[in-house]
């Protein structure tokens, strides 16, 4: 850690400036997915960039969007397939960073079970945590083997995804994250399967993206705090084992074997360039969602997101 060390003192050595607060609202409680931000904050790359960050749980997953709607935060941790409906429901939000730059949601059977492709779903139940969109993704994937989704009985299983699947209360889970759910079935010695939405018919998206209140955008602050958190991308795939020490010690309980392997199946997945705007994804998955009838009109990618790099 003599690199560590180096880096530290240079950054405490640098004349100290009045640093501009940013609220972040995350979408959960602190874990793997969130790597960028904590080292960002543990390393003093939010400090260079004279931003005091203050993270921020949510004790209700559901509640940043609107809180930053309301004018509450500056910047929330947030779900590209979210962004569209609640655009659409009209509140001013932006997408003006990307934290997970790959689908992480998946359609989780049991590994050595009973449903072994997907057409076999007929007749079946499939647990979800949150109605909308999962229902949509599901429709689209079960059509693609002839199945419709009249043909499954769809449970609420409210957060319990792994949980309800290994007990069997169900014959499959939609909107498990294969970084987390594959590695808590496999430690808990029942493993399961996923089925990429992006192979059966999904539009590729981002999976985490920073949201903003379109109508009060400070693009000078967010750009230095999406700086901060490429920097610290960098940082963890140029030393992924040095990372992990530093993250882990930010809270005792991200000290576990599953956080451990959620920290290795994520760091391929973190968006090298935050701050780039993939508009396609965008344009494309409107479109999905008009097509499945989740929204009324098809908007245009600004109103959706912005790269703050252009004016």
């Amino acid at each position: 850690m003599k690199f560590l060390s180096m880096f530290l003192v240079l950054i405490f050595a640098t004349p100290t400036i009045a640093q501009e607060k940013v609220t972040l609202l995350l979408d959960w409680f602190v874990n793997p997915d969130h790597g960028p931000i904590i080292i960002a904050e543990e390393l003093g790359y939010f400090a260079s960039q004279n931003l005091a960050v203050e993270i921020i749980p949510p004790a209700d997953p559901s509640a940043p969007p609107r809180l930053i709607a309301a004018g509450r935060g500056d910047l929330a941790v947030s779900y590209q397939t979210s962004q569209h409906l609640h655009v659409a429901e009209g509140l001013p939000l932006v997408r003006v960073g990307t934290l997970i730059a790959t689908p992480l949601n998946c359609l989780l059977v049991l590994k050595n079970g009973p449903i072994q492709e997907i057409r076999q779903l007929k007749g079946g139940k499939i647990g979800f945590s949150v109605a909308g969109v999962e229902e949509a993704l599901l429709t689209t994937m079960l059509a693609r083997h002839g199945v419709k989704i009249s043909d499954v009985e769809l449970v609420n299983v409210n957060f319990s995804l792994s949980p309800s699947l290994m007990s069997q209360q169900v014959d499959a889970v939609i909107g498990a994250f294969r970084n987390f759910e594959l590695n808590q079935m496999e430690i808990e010695g029942i493993e399961g399967r996923c089925f990429y939405l992006e192979e059966e018919g999904i539009p590729p998206y981002d999976e985490l993206i920073y949201i903003a209140n379109s109508k009060k955008i400070d693009r000078d602050k967010l750009r230095r705090f999406l700086r901060a958190t490429e920097l610290a991308t960098q940082f963890i795939i140029n030393y992924p084992e040095e990372s992990w020490e530093i993250f882990k010690n930010y809270s005792p309980e991200l000290d576990d074997e599953l956080n451990a392997r959620a920290w290795e199946d994520t760091i391929t997945r973190f968006a090298l360039r935050p701050e780039a705007l993939d508009e396609g994804r965008y344009v494309r998955f409107e479109q999905f969602l008009a097509d499945s009838n989740l929204i009324q009109e098809v908007r245009k990618v600004e109103d959706l997101a912005i790269d703050l790099g252009e004016q």
